[in-house]
């Protein structure tokens, strides 16, 4: 049975990222914060030759580069090849969250106010699991849409399966306005894994 690809929702203290992609976490978070990158998402897919993809954003704000990604995907092999989380042969994906990115923290869904997204949750609330609207920011409770009928929903961050940004003429302005560099591209290194260490 393969392992299926996870989205877990972090917010500033502390993570519902659960299993073996919450310990990755708990093992990079710190490295990465003290390079000035935050992780938006951590993944593990597959399970012959699993796949750990992170998905992070400098933590200044601007646009992650490819140079960010290297040095970011250079730290994290360092560090899950001596923590050794995985048995055997991993890949390792690095990525920007890109204009088109999930909303996975408070603070992405007050970053992003204003905007249209996709979400879906694991609980229906209201009575339905997907909703599509206006980005309205982050309360305790949860993300705050505006439907389209004009009616406000929250949806639970706990409950949160998945929230990607729609991409429009509007993000892609804001994006721009925001900072000059271009988009960067996935950088991919493989991992070549020993016999596992008991």
């Amino acid at each position: 049975m393969a392992v299926s690809a996870a989205f877990f929702v972090m917010d500033e203290d502390n993570s519902t990222h659960v299993g073996l992609e919450g310990r990755i976490l708990a093992m990079i978070a710190p490295t990465l914060e003290d390079l000035g990158f935050e992780i938006v998402r951590v993944s593990v897919l597959g399970r012959e030759v699993p796949t750990v993809q992170v998905m992070a954003d400098r933590a200044d704000g601007m646009l992650i580069t490819v140079e960010d990604c290297e040095q970011i995907s250079h730290a994290v092999g360092a560090v899950l090849d001596v923590e050794d989380p995985i048995p055997g042969n991993w890949t390792l994906e690095v990525s920007s969250a890109g204009i088109d990115r999930p909303l996975t923290r408070p603070k992405d869904w007050d970053r992003f106010a204003g905007h249209l997204v996709k979400a879906e949750v694991l609980v229906p609330v209201s009575g339905r699991r997907r909703f599509s609207g206006v980005v309205l920011g982050a309360s305790e409770e949860g993300g705050r849409l505006r439907l389209d009928d004009g009616t406000e929903v929250v949806l639970p961050f706990r409950e949160l399966k998945k929230a990607r940004l729609i991409l429009t003429d509007a993000l892609i302005a804001a994006t721009q306005a925001g900072d000059e560099q271009s988009e960067s591209e996935e950088v991919t290194e493989k991992k070549k894994k020993s016999e596992p260490r008991h």
